[in-house]
């Protein structure tokens, strides 16, 4: 009885190992396989993002066969108001963080603490991350993965670089991601052409571009572009990332 106890053990001892082995190569593979992902993806722009997958995926499950509309522009091709619009609206310390605001996560932890309005505090960076990779959700792990992909993000691109990514994969609206498609689908205009008030009326609708509308915009996107406009301004204007 003694033997088959010492045997049961060592036979536990060695699947416990053999479990850890797994986890090791597996946690080896995706620190490879994602570091070098994001590395290239400094150079090559995506051909399209998770988030554009799982809109294909839930319209082709609801019976809707539409396609999602996507066109890539290059950052210099594009209107000088559209990134400060961006980063007005949805990140203004986006040119000085490391991929994490921690004076808006606190800002916004102590605003949900009070009972106010849910406030998200998802930096550009974040944003990136998360449409670029990942699937939708508030989960802790996907939250996790979020950081972890933020981290890379900003230490293999320039900020430039993140920013030409996110004004091309982002939601602005059914079935239409990024300011190219955007910009020709609203306007009946390249996006280079794109005045200050037509880039912040796009910016407005974030971070919820299905529920708001750029062609029949609410009062509370009015209101949200004119405020956007003033944080252009208060900013500097387009000046404002002429370092990054």
């Amino acid at each position: 009885m003694a033997k088959k106890s010492t045997k049961n053990k060592k036979s536990i001892k060695q699947k416990i190992f053999s479990i850890f082995k797994w986890i090791l190569k597996f946690a080896i593979f995706f620190f490879i396989s994602t570091v070098f992902l994001v590395f290239v993806m400094r150079w090559i722009n995506p051909v399209t993002s998770s988030i554009m997958v799982q809109r294909q995926i839930s319209g082709f499950l609801s019976g809707d066969f539409d396609l999602v509309k996507y066109r890539w522009v290059n950052y210099d091709d594009v209107s000088k108001y559209v990134p400060i619009a961006f980063v007005a609206a949805e990140d203004q310390n986006f040119p000085n963080h490391f991929g994490f605001d921690f004076k808006q996560i606190e800002k916004a932890l102590k605003e949900n603490k009070r009972g106010k309005r849910i406030r998200g505090a998802s930096t550009i960076t974040q944003q990136v991350a998360k449409n670029l990779f990942l699937w939708e959700g508030k989960s802790f792990i996907r939250k996790g993965i979020e950081a972890y992909f933020t981290i890379l993000i900003e230490l293999l691109w320039d900020k430039k670089r993140i920013l030409e990514v996110h004004i091309n994969i982002v939601e602005l609206g059914k079935d239409i991601f990024g300011v190219g498609v955007a910009s020709m689908a609203y306007f009946k205009k390249p996006p280079s052409k794109l005045t200050l008030s037509q880039a912040a009326l796009l910016a407005a609708v974030l971070p919820n571009p299905i529920k708001y509308s750029v062609i029949k915009p609410s009062g509370y996107v009015r209101g949200r572009q004119n405020w956007i406009i003033r944080q252009i301004n208060s900013l500097g204007g387009p000046e404002y990332l002429k370092d990054i």
